[in-house]
Parts: C-alpha cells; sequence; structure tokens
C-alpha cells in the first residue's frame, strides 16, 4: 500500500451488526492518533471469495473474520498458520503487500492472556481443565491450553460424537463424558470453561450441576453477553476465582490491530468500557 492511502481494516460476518470489534478498533484506532478505519461488513457465503480478492485493491490490510466463515476462509487463503490449521480456523486475515491472504487464528492466544490478566493465580499444569462444548472455541480454548501446559482437558458436549472428534483431533489427554455426566467433570477440575451458548441473553441457561466447584476453581464463560452470567454469579457464590468472557474478545483483537497498523494497544479498562458503549 503506497504511503499515502489510509488503511482499512474491518471484520466480516453474517449477521454483523452485533459485533463489538468495530468499537473496539475505532478507540485504538483513536487512542494512538493513527489515520485507518475499522468497518463491519455483512457478506453471504456465495460473496465471501469475491470480497476477499477485492478489499486488498480498496485498502483494506486485513479484516477479522466471525461466524459463519472462520472455516470457509482456510480454504482461500495461500498461507495459514500452524494454529489455525490446527484449530480448523481462522478469526483473523492479513492482506499482504505480495498480494497474498494470510491467515491466522488469535481466539486462543486471547483465551490465554484473558486467564493470565484475571486470574493471576492461575498456573498450568496445576491441574486438569473442564470444557464445556465441542464447537469452534471449543477448539482455540482446547488447542490453546494443551499448548500452555495443562495436562488433561476433560470434555462434554450436548453431541457427543463432535466432543469424540476432538478428542480424536487433540489427542490423548483429552477425555470425554456424557452430556449428562459433565457435572462429574468439575470435581477434579483446576480450571472450567464454558465454550457454549448456553446462558447467553436470549438462550437457555447452562443446566450443568455445579456443586462439583471449589474456592480453588478458576471458573470462565466465554459468553459476555451478559457479562455475568448465572454460571460465574453461582461460582462466585461459591469462592471461586471467575473470569468473564469480554476478556478473551479484547486480548484475542491486539495482535491483529498490530499487524495492520504498526501498533501494539493494550487492554485497560478505557479498552473495556469502549468495547461496551
Amino acid at each position: 500500500m503506497s504511503a499515502d492511502r489510509i488503511p482499512l481494516a474491518g471484520v466480516i460476518g453474517h449477521p454483523i451488526a452485533h459485533s463489538k470489534s468495530p468499537q473496539l478498533h475505532r478507540h485504538w484506532l483513536q487512542t494512538h492518533g493513527i489515520a485507518g478505519h475499522y468497518i463491519p461488513m455483512d457478506v453471504a457465503t456465495e460473496d465471501l471469495r469475491a470480497v476477499l480478492a477485492t478489499l486488498p485493491k480498496m485498502g483494506f490490510v486485513g479484516v477479522n473474520i466471525t461466524i459463519p466463515h472462520k472455516e470457509a476462509v482456510l480454504e482461500m487463503a495461500d498461507l495459514v498458520t500452524d494454529r489455525a490449521t490446527l484449530i480448523g480456523a481462522a478469526n483473523t486475515l492479513i492482506f499482504r503487500p505480495d498480494g497474498k491472504i494470510h491467515a491466522d487464528n488469535t481466539d486462543g492466544y486471547g483465551f490465554i492472556e484473558n486467564l493470565r490478566n484475571n486470574a493471576p493465580n492461575w498456573h498450568p499444569p496445576a491441574g486438569p481443565a473442564a470444557v464445556l462444548g465441542a464447537g469452534g472455541a471449543a477448539r482455540a480454548v482446547i488447542a490453546s491450553l494443551l499448548d500452555a501446559g495443562v495436562p488433561e482437558i476433560y470434555l462434554s458436549n450436548r453431541t457427543r460424537i463432535r466432543a469424540e472428534q476432538l478428542r480424536k483431533d487433540f489427542g490423548s489427554r483429552v477425555f470425554v463424558f456424557d452430556w449428562v455426566q459433565a457435572g462429574n467433570m468439575l470435581d477434579d477440575a483446576n480450571l472450567v470453561v464454558n465454550t457454549t451458548s448456553l446462558g447467553m441473553s436470549g438462550n437457555s441457561e447452562l443446566r450443568v450441576p455445579l456443586d462439583g466447584l471449589t474456592p480453588n476453581t478458576t471458573v470462565t464463560d466465554l459468553v459476555y453477553a451478559p457479562l455475568r452470567t448465572r454460571l460465574l454469579q453461582t461460582a462466585d457464590q461459591i469462592g471461586c476465582v471467575t473470569v468473564d468472557g469480554l476478556g478473551m474478545l479484547l486480548h484475542q483483537a491486539v495482535p491483529a490491530f498490530e499487524r495492520w497498523f504498526g501498533t501494539r494497544p493494550e487492554v485497560d479498562d478505557a479498552t473495556r468500557a469502549a468495547a461496551l458503549s
């Protein structure tokens, strides 16, 4: 891109109006005095390839990718990082000066950074982690936990076959439990992670029994609407360290912003406030 062109970035999904990424990135652009823009784009599946081919010609330096395109973009990228390949999805694309599209997944990075910043007493390999759900978010979480040194992952999903697929993909440190037995995973878990949409505003509540939680358990929920889900409220009452899901969204955005705009932003109280505004 020529030096006099204003760099553009954005987020592609379908739908996209709910995304908090635009106000987050706009906050960072304003904070650092960068002449750039970040734009939400609602793109249907059948138009995705054509849009990705056109954006670099319009001055875009990259985009975030969200539901339902995270898997599809892997086939459209020229270069894919090992972690995006392992997770089976990409949430960040970088449009390189040589015309190639570079695909990465920063969800796992965002998850671990959120834990490190908000649950400083959590240090793997302190014990097993119990993961609820087996979708794309669960893949990112499991990959990052295993990489961080967590010794075992206890995994449960409403559809067991999806959990079994993750065990096959991630190996012998993953143990699958039937959904009706999911509460039993919590007894020995050092960390509990909800990666499902259960508990999100407008969705059913997470009904897994929580009596296995103790004050020594760290509990995090990827849901951030509401910020304090019923899972986190119950864990608070038990005395657990709890971590809401907004921090993962904020931290996963940091490496993308740095790649696109050349400045590494910080996640602070003002960042959280901007994302919630």
